[in-house]
């Protein structure tokens, strides 16, 4: 993942998760990783951050009957690096199957920090804010 662009890094993760990749998401992540989302319980923090909002995720996707989960980045409105630390906000597509209902979330916007470890760039924090 070597890269002077910290979008490979989210790029990376949001193909993880596209392709229901748990070990994949979790190699994209620094430790300690901050998730903030609209779901119960909103915030995962700590080495294992990734990891349990995705057995979160799929459990409340369960619950409420949503499966087969993509996301469509579009171009990230802006991307900063000072040194070793970066921030990308970019806004998304969310698609999804709602008790067998195709459903396509537009308008939503992935809010991401990050830092270098190393010469790869690892996801610190990340933010969802829907459409």
């Amino acid at each position: 993942m070597s890269s002077s662009n910290p979008m490979a890094a989210v790029r990376q993760y949001v193909d993880a998760f596209n392709n229901g990749d748990e070990k994949a998401m979790v190699a994209a992540c620094a430790d300690p990783m901050q998730i903030l989302d609209g779901m119960s319980p909103h915030v995962w923090h700590g080495p294992t951050a990734a990891a349990d909002w995705w057995r979160d995720a799929l459990a409340e996707g369960e619950r409420v009957g949503v499966s087969g989960y993509h996301i469509d980045l579009g171009e990230p409105r802006h991307v900063d690096v000072t040194g070793g630390y970066g921030y990308a906000v970019v806004p998304v597509t969310f698609s999804y199957d709602f008790r067998g209902e195709p459903v396509t979330q537009t308008g939503a916007v992935f809010t991401v920090a990050l830092r270098k470890v190393g010469t790869d760039w690892r996801l610190t924090a990340w933010a969802w804010a829907k459409g």
